[in-house]
C-alpha cells in the first residue's frame, strides 16, 4: 500500500476554504455548532448560538458546554452518557433543557460527533462537533399535546384529563407546579387538579369565591385575564392566602383562565415558581398549549354531558326519559327485591291535556308538562323516582312503599295536580288552567317482579281509574281486589266502632317542669285507640289514614272531641285537676263549614267554658288552606278555644304565615327530641325552634321526652313544657287521676 502523501500548499489552502465555508453555512442554520477540542473545550462557536441560546460568540470559548449551559442537576449525568456513547460509536445524541443566557429555557438535541483523525499526521488534533438543535416545539407535541389528546378522544374523565396536563406540563418544565382550579356555579373554587400541590392546601380553597384580591387564580378567574405575581410574600393579592402557600416553598405565581367559546370562566390553570420571577418563553409555549388542551377538555365534558342529558333526559321537564327511566326503575326493583321490601310504581296521564293542547297551543301544553314535573318532583321523597315516559305521561316509582303509603302518596299527588296552573302566555295576560291527572298503582311483588310488568300492569290501573271520572287513582286488578275487600270491611267495621262504643280515648299528661322534677300539670292530651273485637288493637295511624280516605274523619273528629269534653266535665265534678284537653283535627275537618258550631254546641252541652279545649292542627292542614289566617280560626280562639300547632318542624311554615296565626302553642315534633342524644344539628335545629316559639311569645310543648338528657336539655333551654314517656305514659281516664294523685301529690 503506497504511503499516503503530503497535502501541496494549494490542496491545504482548498480544504481550508472548504471548512470556512461550512463553518459559515452553519452560522445562518437554525443550529448552533460548537467544535471541541480533546479537552472538550470550545475552540469555536457559530454565530448562531446567539440566537438560540442568547449567548455571547465567545461566551463558550475556553469552556467546557456543561459549564456554560444551564440546567436541572441531571443533566451532568446526561453529558457523561453523550461522550460516553460519542466515544464508543463515533457519534450520540441526547434531549436536554438548557437554561440560557437571557433567564430562558428550551428543550435541546444535543448531537455529538467524533470528527476522524489522519493516524499518519502526528500531532493532529482530536476534534469534536457539538451541534445543539432546539426541539421545543416538538417535546411539547410528543411529551404533552399527544397523550392529553389521546386521553381526551378515549374520553378519559376531567380530573384524569387535567392531572395529565399537570404531570405532563413539569416534565417539560420541572422548575413549576401546575395546577388546575375549576369555577363552580356559584363562582366559586373548586380544586381539579394539581398532582405536585399538597391536596390539604388545595382542599383549603374549595368553596372560596372569586374576587379582585383572591391569590393569582381566584383574581384571575374574577377578572377573566392572566395575572402574574412575582413575589407572593409582598403582593396585596396574597394578603389572605400567601400563608397556604409561603411555607411550601413557592415564591410566585401566574394563573390563566380557562373559559369555554362563550368566554365564561370554567376554570383556571396555573405555575407555582420557586422563585420570586415571572414565566420565560418556555412557560409562555407551555401554558399556550396547556390552555388550548384544557379548553378542548373542558369543551369535550360539556359536550358529552349534553349529548348525556340528550341520550337519557327529557328535554322539556328535565326529567329521566323513557329509556333512563326504565334503568333506574329496574335498579330500585332489583334493590327492593334483595332487601324484600315493598315498592310502589305510578302511572300517571293527565286529565283532558288534549284539549289543553288543541285549544291553546302546543307553547302552552308544553308549559303544562314542565309545571306538571316540577310539582310531580316537589310531591315526592328524596329517594323517589321521577320520570317521563312520553307525551303527558308520566311515573313515580316509591321504593319501600306499602299499599297504604302508595295510595296517600297518589293521593297527595293527585290533590297537587288539580290545583290551578299558572301558565305564561305572551300575547296576554297568564293563563290559568286546571291539569288533574288519573293515576294507576301496581306493587311489588304482588303485580309483578320486573319493571316491564309494573309499567304494564300500572298503565291498565290507570285506564281503571279514568274510567272512573277525573282526578281518580287505582290499583291494579289483583291489589285492589284484595285490598279493596279488606279495605272495605275494614271501613265497615270504624264507621260501626264509631257509634258502638269500641273506640276509646287515652290521655297522656302534658307537664310543666324544672331542673328539680314536675312541677305541675299542663294539661293532657286525648289520643283515640281502637280495640277490634276480632283482629285486636288496630294501629291508629292505619284507622286514621282509613278514615281520611273513606269519609269518615269528621265522624271520627266529632266522637273525639265530644268524648274528650265529656271526660273533662266529669273530671271537673270529681276535683280532678285537668286544665285543658287537647284533640287532634284533621285538615279534612278545617275544610268543614260547620266545625266552629258544632265545637260551640259540644262545649255548651258539656259545660264547658272553651279555655278547656285546645285543638292541635298540623303544618299541613294549613298548607290546604288558600287564606293566610282562615277566618275559622279566628271564630275557634272567640270562643276561648286553644288553637296548637302539632309536629312543628316538619312542615313548611314560614314566620311571616306563623305570627298572623291564632294559635298560642307550637309542639315541637318528636323527631327533633328522640336525635338530641349525639346530635349537634338536632341540638341546634331544636334550639332555634324553641327560640322561634319564644319570639313569637308561643308555648312551647315538646313531644315524644323519653330521657332524661332530653329532658334536662330541653328545660336548660327554657321549653318547660313536656310531654313524654319519661313523665307519663298515655293512660286510662281512671288511671290518669290515680296518676295525678300520685305524682302531683
Amino acid at each position: 500500500m503506497p504511503a499516503p502523501s503530503t497535502p501541496t500548499p494549494s490542496e491545504a489552502r482548498l480544504a481550508s476554504d472548504l471548512l470556512a465555508v461550512v463553518l459559515r453555512v452553519f452560522e445562518y442554520g437554525p443550529c448552533a455548532v460548537w467544535i471541541c477540542d480533546a479537552d472538550e473545550t470550545v475552540v469555536h462557536a457559530t454565530a448562531a448560538s446567539a440566537r438560540l441560546l442568547g449567548l455571547a460568540p465567545d461566551a463558550a470559548l475556553g469552556r467546557r458546554p456543561e459549564d456554560v449551559l444551564e440546567g436541572p442537576s441531571g443533566n451532568l449525568t446526561r453529558w457523561g452518557l453523550l461522550r460516553q456513547r460519542a466515544d464508543q460509536d463515533g457519534q450520540a445524541s441526547v434531549d436536554m433543557l438548557l437554561g440560557t443566557g437571557d433567564d430562558q429555557a428550551l428543550w435541546c438535541r444535543l448531537t455529538l460527533e467524533r470528527l476522524p483523525v489522519d493516524s499518519d499526521q502526528p500531532g493532529a488534533p482530536r476534534l469534536s462537533a457539538l451541534v445543539l438543535q432546539d426541539i421545543t416545539d416538538t417535546r411539547i407535541q410528543q411529551a404533552l399535546q399527544a397523550p392529553v389528546l389521546d386521553a381526551i378522544v378515549h374520553e378519559r374523565p376531567l380530573h384524569e384529563l387535567m392531572t395529565l396536563v399537570c404531570r405532563q406540563v413539569e416534565t417539560l418544565a420541572p422548575d413549576v407546579v401546575a395546577t388546575v382550579l375549576r369555577i363552580d356555579e356559584d363562582q366559586c373554587i373548586d380544586p381539579l387538579a394539581g398532582p405536585s400541590f399538597p391536596p390539604e392546601v388545595a382542599a383549603s380553597y374549595k368553596g372560596v369565591p372569586i374576587g379582585p384580591s383572591v391569590g393569582s387564580c381566584g383574581t384571575a378567574a374574577w377578572r377573566g385575564s392572566p395575572v402574574l405575581v412575582t413575589d407572593i410574600a409582598s403582593d396585596p393579592l396574597w394578603v389572605q392566602y400567601r400563608h397556604t402557600v409561603l411555607p411550601l416553598g413557592f415564591k410566585a405565581c401566574w394563573s390563566s383562565p380557562i373559559k369555554n367559546h362563550a368566554q365564561r370562566v370554567l376554570a383556571t390553570f396555573a405555575f407555582y415558581f420557586r422563585q420570586a420571577r415571572g414565566p420565560s418563553d418556555l412557560h409562555r409555549r407551555l401554558v399556550s398549549t396547556c390552555l388550548d388542551l384544557c379548553t378542548l377538555a373542558f369543551e369535550r365534558e360539556h359536550t358529552r354531558a349534553h349529548i348525556h342529558a340528550l341520550a337519557y333526559y327529557d328535554g322539556l321537564t328535565g326529567l329521566p326519559n323513557r329509556r333512563e327511566l326504565q334503568r333506574l326503575a329496574d335498579e330500585a326493583v332489583q334493590s327492593a327485591l334483595r332487601e324484600q321490601q315493598p315498592l310502589a310504581l305510578l302511572f300517571i296521564d293527565l286529565d283532558d291535556f288534549k284539549l289543553i293542547n288543541d285549544s291553546q297551543g302546543h307553547g302552552v301544553g308544553d308549559s303544562v308538562l314542565r309545571l306538571v314535573a316540577q310539582r310531580l318532583e316537589r310531591s315526592v321523597r328524596q329517594d323517589d323516582l321521577v320520570g317521563r315516559l312520553a307525551g303527558d305521561e308520566f311515573v313515580v316509582v316509591l321504593p319501600g312503599c306499602d299499599a297504604y303509603a302508595a295510595r296517600d302518596m297518589a293521593e297527595r299527588i293527585a290533590a297537587r295536580l288539580i290545583d290551578p296552573l299558572s301558565v305564561p302566555n305572551p300575547p296576554g295576560a297568564a293563563l290559568t288552567l286546571h291539569a288533574g291527572a288519573s293515576i294507576g298503582l301496581a306493587m311489588l311483588p304482588e303485580d309483578g317482579e320486573d319493571v316491564e310488568t309494573l309499567l304494564r300492569h300500572a298503565d291498565l290501573a290507570m285506564y281503571q281509574a279514568k274510567a272512573l271520572g277525573r282526578g281518580q287513582l287505582a290499583f291494579f286488578h289483583r291489589t285492589l281486589d284484595e285490598r279493596n275487600r279488606e279495605r272495605m270491611r275494614l271501613e265497615i267495621d270504624l264507621r260501626r266502632a264509631i257509634g258502638a262504643g269500641e273506640l276509646t280515648l287515652v290521655y297522656q299528661p302534658i307537664v310543666r317542669a324544672n331542673p328539680q322534677g314536675i312541677l305541675g300539670l299542663h294539661s293532657v292530651e286525648a289520643l283515640t285507640r281502637w280495640h277490634h273485637p276480632q283482629l285486636g288493637p288496630i294501629e291508629p295511624s292505619r284507622f286514621i289514614a282509613l278514615a281520611e280516605s273513606s269519609g269518615l274523619i269528621g265522624a271520627l273528629s266529632r266522637w273525639a272531641v265530644d268524648s274528650a269534653c265529656a271526660q273533662m266535665a266529669a273530671w271537673r265534678r270529681a276535683d280532678v285537676a285537668v286544665p285543658q284537653v287537647a284533640v287532634n283535627l284533621s285538615a279534612r275537618d278545617f275544610q268543614d263549614p260547620g266545625l266552629v258550631d258544632w265545637v260551640s254546641a259540644t262545649l255548651s252541652r258539656h259545660g264547658l267554658p272553651g279555655e278547656s279545649l285546645t285543638l292541635e292542627l298540623t303544618e299541613s292542614a294549613l298548607l290546604d288552606r288558600r287564606n293566610d289566617n282562615p277566618p275559622e280560626l279566628e271564630a275557634l280562639r272567640a270562643l276561648g278555644v286553644r288553637l296548637a300547632l302539632d309536629d312543628f318542624g316538619t312542615g313548611y311554615s314560614s314566620l311571616s304565615h306563623l305570627h298572623r296565626l291564632p294559635i298560642q302553642r307550637i309542639k315541637l315534633d318528636k323527631s327533633f327530641v328522640h336525635d338530641l342524644e349525639g346530635d349537634g344539628n338536632a341540638q341546634v335545629l331544636t334550639t332555634t325552634v324553641l327560640r322561634i316559639g319564644e319570639s313569637l311569645a308561643l308555648e312551647v310543648v315538646a313531644e315524644g321526652v323519653e330521657t332524661e338528657f332530653q329532658s334536662r336539655f330541653l328545660i336548660e333551654r327554657g321549653c318547660t313544657l313536656l310531654q313524654g314517656y319519661l313523665h307519663g305514659r298515655p293512660m286510662q281516664a281512671q288511671a290518669l287521676a290515680g296518676w295525678i294523685r300520685d305524682v302531683l301529690g
